[in-house]
């Protein structure tokens, strides 16, 4: 098994940063967000996400929906790869 990621088809990437000194400089939302999140978001990634989603949006809220969507379309993107085409979400990348 490659780390704590799990089974996925997505690439993995080698950082040389401290994860948790990342994770605790999040604002509180954003690390509810991210501990919660169904895919391993690394805390910068998740961070820069955000910024981009709230400068578009002017709302905290409609940020972290924006993080939702992505995430749901990561998650579809590797979900018939992995689980099959019965997986609720396979195929629903092309959707949004």
């Amino acid at each position: 098994m490659a780390g704590n990621r799990g089974k996925t088809s997505l690439r993995p990437k080698r950082r040389n940063e401290d994860p948790m000194r990342d994770y605790d400089r999040l604002p509180p939302d954003l690390r509810a967000w991210l501990a919660g999140a169904v895919l391993p978001w690394r805390p910068r990634s998740v961070r820069r996400a955000f910024d981009r989603a709230l400068q578009a949006t002017g709302d905290k809220s409609s940020a972290l929906r924006e993080l939702d969507r992505l995430q749901a379309r990561l998650v579809a993107k590797d979900a018939e790869k992995i689980w099959g085409k019965q997986h609720p979400h396979a195929g629903a990348a092309s959707g949004g």
